[in-house]
């Protein structure tokens, strides 16, 4: 795949995210329009599938009553109680010592409001860039490049870039991607991982973007 290539990828990766259900966290936006929200959700969903990170946000977020999650509530929560709303999520454990801590270390840095730049969210715990970049691209609506396994895989895949760790990967498509893919080419990807190019069995009959990919499991 070259450069020149993007748009029409971009076009039919778009296609086929709108053709399947949006990943949780975009649903999450659309519901909330809260990036607080978004970041607690995103911090939820690593190394977790979508629909147990959909069950362990609405435990956590529904004692709201409809009302925005807050750093408040948050702080109002022991981590044994956190622990059990959010179980069976990736790594509860960690997750709930790290959403516990979130409230105060976002009052003692940042006077309580959540910074809109990677490099500000990253200081906050539980937080990488992948949570942080997915914070400024779908909570804040601004331009950030997520790159998880999903989008770092097929970017390699498709060889648009030639990287052996996300963050590679990250700084790589902010060098060669156009602003205007940043905040949906990780959605886009995700999406697509998901539902069609599984990093085991892939399935390429019929895939869109076949004809750019250089896979080794592409059959």
């Amino acid at each position: 795949m070259r450069i020149e290539d993007i748009p029409a990828v971009d076009r039919a990766l778009r296609r086929e995210f709108k053709a399947h259900s949006a990943p949780i966290i975009e649903l999450i936006e659309a519901q909330t329009h809260d990036p607080f929200c978004v970041l607690v959700g995103t911090i939820l969903s690593a190394r977790t599938k979508d629909a147990c990170t959909t069950g362990a946000v609405k435990r956590l977020f529904g004692r709201k009553a409809g009302a925005l999650f807050a750093p408040s509530d948050l702080d109002r929560l022991d981590v044994a109680e956190i622990e059990r709303l959010i179980y069976p999520v990736g790594f509860y454990r960690d997750k709930a010592r790290h959403l516990k801590a979130l409230p105060k270390v976002l009052e003692e840095r940042f006077g309580g409001v959540l910074p809109r730049t990677v490099e500000e969210l990253c200081e906050l715990p539980g937080v990488g860039r992948k949570t942080a970049n997915l914070t400024v691209a779908v909570g804040f609506d601004l331009p950030a490049i997520c790159v998880d396994v999903h989008v770092h895989r097929i970017c390699n895949w498709l060889e648009l870039v030639h990287t052996k760790k996300p963050v590679e990967t990250e700084m790589e498509l902010r060098r060669i991607l156009p602003v205007r893919y940043w905040k949906t080419w990780n959605s886009h990807l995700v999406s697509f991982g998901q539902t069609r190019c599984d990093p085991v069995h892939p399935k390429c009959d019929g895939c869109p973007i076949a004809s750019y990919c250089r896979s080794p499991k592409k059959n």
